[in-house]
């Protein structure tokens, strides 16, 4: 999955009430017609703030005006930025883009407003959580081009506004491919009742299957017909379509461009500067470590996997070629024969309502908070809505949606959306949204910790307790953000909190020790596979990042000297959204933020559920959101300097 953020980092001031009791604050839903009425007057307020804010001479209460600002321009944009990825109005979704142009051109307006940049330089912090937002805002300024000369000022914009422009046309292409793959009823041998009954079965007996993820992954661990399986997957790596190429290409020129206005070798340099890495030198002495610990194992599994496709086939070792749409089928089959692990068959143990019900009673056990489900309006009767509640007090302190089911037109993906980030300055409670395309009868384990993992996010969102709202929930670096919902997908694994699973649904088969210690241990076969993969994905965004060319011409040099080459027919980097958004110089992170966030584990050794180290978590990481340095966070935490042997370990299956 990938995580989305909020569309801008910050501006200046908005008149904003600390919230009355009940601070219950709700999502407001639109159509299109009333999405550009609040489009339009957000944009009105936005503008006459900041004169106001330009009127001002001095310091004095910038940082006070800044976060009014913020609150304001975000209860206007992130209910429009998440309505256009779940809406099932299409023409809701088409309103919501030209709103989000616009504001992304407002955002690059006001971090190149010479007075406010003036005003923020000057401020002088009061204390350590001021300290951060004047750094993280002087910061901002800089990258928009505030202080660059006039004519590169004014084309850092053009190039600010078009990126966003071709992002929403990238992710549109991919929301709204209508590919579909017609497979026989002989080609759906091997599918589970379950997903039949879920895929209508057309007049001449044949299904018509889209690229949903629901459809697709079921599809490639269990159907039996090779020459289907390379089929849609071939469907599925063309998703998005080659115009998709042509904007990738298009994204990272104009990245290279805006590195070059400030005398930077490449994008790399300019977006890592912020990062924890640093340097592309960082990421490229780190993909080099994990390339190195896993390059042998991977050729292993593959290996494993050719011999079982023989065995299968009935054909010699030698003869026997394995290609990329086998590796998740035979996957399944070894770790069904080896591990007797058939994850079809764990839907009954974790039925989707029951499945919510355990991750809210794990999280409820750990931080001390209650949940309450309240009927609210909401953009489909499909999605739920939590109260957060303190479990001493019982006092409000935020709220999140739950969009769990599959639908035309809907972000296709799983993520959690920041709807509205905490203020402590203002009494703001924060709101967020998980959204995912999961199956309505129940969950395989790999949904499990997705689900989990997702929810790890609105965590991190829903229990921030920061003092201004440019700092609130997954306000941190890219390069640890996943960290805290990495670290969640845990709680699916272990067997002292899965035993919680027997409150929620005591008439569900339950999981035996030795079926989670199987579980592990097919968890962990393939991580070979699948790390060499991410380090590819990885490989391929520092590729672009250093030097842009043609992203297929790149892709396909890479991926051909992997040992199962590529795929004719495929163009993979045309639906590789993360690189076309806020992942750009940082697909990495996805790894840097496990070694934190498996290192982060350690305190919680001897009790999973333990509620001290719980809050100890809740304390220095979760509710800290970006107010201080990720590092100081985690040394914080552990009482240390994190170590990468947990990672390494995970990452060589040996964890």
């Amino acid at each position: 999955m990938r995580y989305v953020t909020a569309l801008l980092a910050a501006a200046a001031i908005f008149p904003v009430l600390a919230d009355e009791a009940p601070p219950r604050a709700l999502m407001p839903i639109y159509d299109a017609t009333t999405l550009a009425k609040a489009c339009e007057d957000g944009l009105a307020q936005a503008r006459q703030a900041i004169r106001v804010m330009d009127t001002k001479r001095g310091p004095n209460t910038i940082l006070v005006e800044w976060n009014a600002l913020q609150i304001g321009i975000e209860d206007v944009v992130n209910p429009i930025y998440l309505l256009g990825s779940v809406s099932p109005d299409k023409a809701v979704r088409d309103a919501a883009e030209p709103c989000l142009q616009k504001f992304t051109s407002l955002n690059t307006e006001i971090f190149q407003d010479e007075k406010l940049y003036r005003r923020v330089r000057s401020e002088k912090a009061a204390n350590g959580h001021e300290a951060k937002l004047r750094k993280d805002l002087i910061e901002g300024f800089e990258d928009s081009g505030v202080a660059l000369p006039p004519d590169k000022r004014a084309r850092a914009k053009e190039i600010f506004d078009k990126l966003e422009e071709l992002r929403q046309a990238f992710d549109r292409n991919i929301r709204d491919d209508p590919t579909t793959v017609t497979f026989t009823a002989a080609e759906m041998e091997g599918m589970p009742e379950a997903y039949l009954k879920a895929h209508k079965q057309e007049a001449d007996g044949s299904y018509v299957l889209k690229l949903d993820y629901p459809s697709y992954f079921p599809f490639m661990a269990n159907a039996k017909s090779g020459e289907a399986r390379k089929r849609y997957y071939v469907a599925k790596l063309r998703e998005g379509g080659e115009a998709n190429l042509a904007l990738l290409g298009e994204i990272f020129k104009l990245r290279q461009e805006l590195a070059g206005l400030y005398g930077l070798k490449s994008f790399a340099a300019y977006s890592l500067r912020r990062k924890m890495a640093g340097t592309p030198q960082a990421v490229e002495k780190f993909l080099g470590e994990v390339h190195g610990k896993v390059e042998a194992l991977e050729k292993r599994e593959l290996g494993e996997l050719r011999a079982e496709k023989a065995k299968e086939l009935g054909t010699k070792l030698a003869d026997t070629k394995l290609g990329r749409w086998d590796v998740s089928y035979y996957q399944e089959r070894v770790r069904h024969e080896r591990y007797q692990i058939d994850q079809e068959k764990l839907r009954k143990y974790f039925p989707t309502d029951k499945a919510v019900d355990y991750m809210l009673l794990v999280t409820s056990r750990l931080y001390g908070v209650k949940f309450r489900e309240v009927k609210v309006p909401t953009w489909n009767p499909d999605v739920r809505y939590f109260d957060v509640l303190d479990g001493k007090t019982g006092k409000y302190i935020s709220g999140f949606y739950l969009d769990l089911y599959p639908r035309e037109g809907k972000y296709n993906h799983a993520a959690t959306f920041p709807i509205r980030g905490a203020s402590l300055h203002v009494g703001r409670t924060p709101l967020a949204a998980l959204v995912t395309n999961f199956d309505r009868a129940g969950l395989d384990h790999n949904e499990l910790q997705t689900m989990m993992h997702e929810f790890g996010h609105v965590l991190h969102n829903v229990l921030s307790r920061v003092e201004f709202n440019p700092d609130a929930g997954t306000a941190v670096k890219i390069d640890f953000v996943e960290a805290p919902s990495q670290m969640f997908e845990e709680w699916a694994r272990r067997e002292q909190p899965l035993e919680l699973f027997r409150e929620v649904c005591p008439d569900c088969p339950h999981l035996t020790p030795d079926d989670i210690r199987r579980l592990q241990a097919a968890r962990r076969y393939g991580q070979g596979i699948f790390y060499a993969r991410q380090w590819l994905y990885a490989s391929f965004d520092m590729a672009l990042s250093l030097d842009p060319r043609p992203p297929l011409e790149v892709w396909k040099k890479l991926e051909s000297a992997t040992p199962l080459g590529s795929v004719d027919g495929t163009m993979f980097p045309s639906s590789f959204s993360h690189i076309a958004s806020n992942y750009a110089a940082g697909y990495y992170g996805y790894m840097w933020s496990q070694v934190l966030a498996l290192d982060m584990l350690t305190p919680f050794k001897k009790d999973m559920l333990s509620p001290v180290v719980g809050k100890r978590y809740l304390d220095t990481i979760l509710s800290q959101g970006g107010q201080r340095e990720e590092k100081d966070m985690v040394h914080d935490f552990l009482g240390r300097d994190p170590s990468s042997d947990a990672f390494f370990a995970e990452i060589t299956g040996k964890r």
